[in-house]
């Protein structure tokens, strides 16, 4: 069983999960209307992807006898500016769960919770490759600019991306 505070950790981190799903729904309604179709399905996938944390987070609470406690999710921005400014702004987001991934293994550490460090181990790899890949992203729209053919290759790149659910 995990501690009562590692359990109310958890929980902020599910909620924080529900806030990522919900800032990637907004950036998908938002590259859709600039006409960025690809970018809105990559940004939909992100979505499906989040809820799939939260669900991970939801059974991992559940399975250690705690009560999963929802929060209000707070209202996303709705104006991202350029496609580069949008996608900085992803990878902002994505350093910014690492970092809260990286508190909670901490405390998982302190407190000697192996049980939680070997299941936050998951979201430390998944945290690793999804900045990696919002940093290409980010790399190639600087290459292409924010307008012009280099941005219809990366947004047609970008509507090739699918959600395959990771095993639970």
């Amino acid at each position: 069983m995990i501690s009562p505070e590692m359990a109310k950790s958890l929980n902020k981190q599910l909620n924080a999960e529900l806030y990522s799903s919900y800032l990637y729904l907004s950036m998908s309604a938002y590259a859709s209307f600039k006409g960025l179709k690809g970018a809105a399905s990559w940004f939909y996938v992100q979505v499906r992807e989040e809820l799939f944390h939260v669900q991970k987070m939801y059974d991992y609470i559940d399975s250690q006898g705690e009560q999963v406690i929802l929060e209000e999710v707070a209202k996303p921005p709705s104006d991202f500016g350029t496609v580069s400014d949008l996608f900085k702004a992803v990878l902002a987001h994505e350093q910014k769960v690492t970092g809260l991934i990286n508190t909670l293994m901490s405390q998982a550490v302190k407190e000697n919770d192996h049980a939680t460090q070997t299941y936050l181990q998951w979201f430390v790899t998944e945290q690793t490759e999804e900045e990696k890949s919002c940093q290409e992203i980010v790399d190639r729209l600087k290459l292409a600019g924010d307008t012009g053919p280099g941005i219809f290759m990366i947004d047609t790149e970008l509507g090739a991306r699918v959600f395959t659910p990771p095993a639970l």
